[in-house]
């Protein structure tokens, strides 16, 4: 069990997910420290000067962050392997281990907890439910995969609301099977897709997962969606003789939306009050983030890693454009590996001949994982059936092969997971 009386330990603490476990953590009264490997080599992340200013002491990925008198408990996540240095250090002290999905369930155990899954959307439809409930007075406890646009500072991750009411709301993992240390009381499936397993073994493993649940699921596989129609920046739909408004792009963000709604409505919020609330949801961060605009094209920052946030993205932004241009970084080998025949299939039936596609090397996260794919092998992949695609080494050169196409009615979509020099690119093309 975590203690209050010591430390907590989060090795990566800089990831989406490290980072709010960290801010809830501190949240709930308990001493956090944290490794991040992007300290190894000076990097200063605007999540660690945030987790900094709320008290988290930080310390480079080399064990010294791990003293067997002020350190209670270890927190990992799946991606860190037994080898690192901070893993080997508490296995030499005796010092618990606990995996990240283990922390969160403690920490959220005496909440009626809202668990929302899913292949895709898990991160947008918590924030929504969230923003619902707290608009409409419930006051939840939120721990979401990403950082929420209305409740980011310079001092917060945006990842977290620090609710005081009864229930809780937080994403859960089906890609390393974590959601199944929880039993919430409520739960959303948002939709289902061959992610990280087959789909066979995906809707296997949400199935187990409604079991768990002690109350209702609202399950998006099964479910009917109505009409969802597109605006310019924004998609609405009606429900029970309500409109709703959610001012995101994309059909997959109103479907995300109703979700949340058939949520609130579970727990007796009144359509017409959640209707009101949705129209006050400010986005959430890389999920089809507009960070700017330069020559008249526009720029958006986006975590879509897998073939179905993808497609669901670039299609999105064709709507509006008349070109658009992808930079994307792989997230790991094995993904690629495992995904490259349906990513080859996606881009070439989804890429226009306007469009282009710059595609990373792999982001290289260490470790002992076999480096037997790269990105150009896509790239070549691609031009045979004649994609307008490029390998970049660098995001030097992909910034200086993309600058010079911005222009009216362009849209660059920047996309990709863990790697954080995407931000900084998207930020950088607008200037």
């Amino acid at each position: 069990m975590l203690d209050k009386t010591k430390a907590v330990h989060l090795i990566g603490i800089g990831g989406v997910g490290m980072s709010a476990l960290a801010e809830l953590l501190v949240t709930l009264g308990y001493k956090v420290t944290g490794s991040e490997r992007f300290l190894d080599s000076g990097k200063r992340l605007p999540v660690l000067v945030a987790l900094e200013s709320q008290g988290i002491v930080l310390f480079p990925q080399t064990g010294e962050g791990i003293d067997p008198a002020t350190t209670g408990a270890i927190v990992a996540s799946t991606a860190i392997e037994s080898t690192n240095p901070d893993i080997a250090a508490a296995n030499h002290f005796g010092i618990p281990i606990l995996h990240r999905s283990e922390a969160l369930a403690q920490c959220l155990e005496n909440h009626k907890l809202i668990a929302i899954a899913g292949t895709c959307g898990k991160s947008t439809t918590t924030a929504i439910v969230g923003h619902l409930l707290a608009e409409v007075g419930l006051s939840p406890l939120v721990v979401n995969g990403a950082a929420v646009v209305n409740w980011r500072s310079e001092t917060r991750t945006g990842a977290v609301f620090p609710g005081s009411g009864e229930y809780a709301v937080a994403e859960v993992d089906e890609s390393d099977k974590s959601l199944m240390n929880f039993h919430p009381a409520l739960a959303v499936i948002t939709n289902c897709s061959a992610d990280h397993f087959c789909l066979l073994e995906t809707n296997e493993l949400f199935d187990a997962f409604k079991k768990q649940v002690k109350d209702k699921v609202i399950d998006g596989r099964v479910e009917q969606i109505p009409e969802i129609i597109e605006g310019e920046w924004s998609v609405e739909f009606d429900y029970k003789g309500n409109h709703f408004l959610v001012p995101l792009p994309g059909k997959h963000n109103g479907e995300n939306a109703y979700w949340a709604v058939r949520l609130a409505e579970t727990l007796g919020i009144p359509l017409e009050k959640a209707a009101a609330a949705l129209k006050t949801f400010g986005g959430v961060a890389r999920r089809l983030e507009l960070v700017g605009t330069k020559d008249g094209a526009r720029i958006i920052d986006e975590y879509a890693h897998n073939t179905e946030k993808l497609r669901a993205s670039i299609m999105t932004m064709q709507a509006r454009a008349k070109r658009v241009l992808v930079l994307w970084r792989p997230h790991g080998y094995a993904p690629l590996k495992k995904m490259f025949s349906a990513l080859e299939e996606m881009f070439a039936e989804t890429l226009r001949p306007s469009d282009a596609l710059y595609l990373l090397p792999v982001f290289d996260a260490g470790g002992t994982t076999s480096r037997t794919i790269q990105s150009d092998e896509l790239a070549a992949a691609l031009k045979q059936h004649g994609v307008n695609v490029e390998y970049v080494l660098t995001h030097e050169e992909a910034f200086n092969k993309i600058s010079p196409q911005l222009a009216q009615g362009v849209y660059v979509g920047v996309f990709g997971a863990r790697d954080p020099e995407l931000t900084e690119t998207a930020n950088r093309l607008c200037h």
